[in-house]
């Protein structure tokens, strides 16, 4: 692994009622689960073929027998008290290790492809910072050059202001933002998705 940009992924340790707890509320824990292991799947044959290095950081405990192989795959365990704390932090860690453009990309999108990494590591060529937003008012993908530590403090994450908040601590900066996409966190996300709704039916 000898890539000047690197891809992180942030991934919660699948593991029954401890993954999508809002969804859990509508369609039960078991089905949560399965709908993420299929999203965490997903994730990684996207990012699979990508050339550059890869980090996956959990954020309960480091599992070395899992999708994530281990000759493709850097990993780490997620440290902070918070969201914004646990991805400062992948960051610093990146930055320390030499690499130049620093992308980190959440583990809950049906919709995320290729052309979204590729598109993000590009335009980072001319741009301060390369965002993606995310239906629910926050954002599915960062991407910078140089540590902007403000946009990890400060906010209210989870919530619906995450993704303009970030824009506020960016406004002198060149930004991209890509396409927006929708994350799945509640039924809502996923109510006209049928192939994850197909995953519920199968697993009755």
């Amino acid at each position: 692994m000898n890539s000047k940009n690197l891809i992180i992924i942030f991934t919660r340790n699948p593991e029954l009622g401890k993954v999508k707890t809002r969804l859990a509320k509508t369609i039960g824990d078991a089905s949560a689960l399965h709908i993420y292991s299929y999203l965490l799947e997903h994730t990684e044959k996207t990012i699979r073929n990508i050339d550059s290095d890869k980090a996956v950081y959990y954020s309960e405990e480091i599992n070395k027998e899992d999708i994530w192989d281990n000759a493709t795959y850097l990993k780490y365990l997620q440290k902070g008290e918070d969201l914004g704390e646990r991805m400062l932090h992948a960051f610093q860690n990146a930055f320390n290790n030499n690499y130049e453009k620093v992308i980190i990309v959440g583990s809950d999108l049906f919709d995320l492809k290729e052309k979204h990494i590729e598109e993000a590591f590009q335009k980072l060529n001319k741009r301060d910072i390369v965002i993606g937003p995310a239906k629910d008012g926050g954002y599915y993908l960062l991407g910078m050059k140089t540590l902007n530590e403000v946009i990890f403090k400060d906010k209210k994450w989870s919530t619906s202001s995450v993704f303009k908040d970030t824009l506020k601590d960016l406004y002198k900066l060149k930004i991209h933002q890509l396409e927006v996409l929708n994350d799945i966190d509640t039924f809502e996300d996923m109510k006209n998705n049928t192939t994850l709704k197909n995953l519920i039916s199968n697993n009755d």
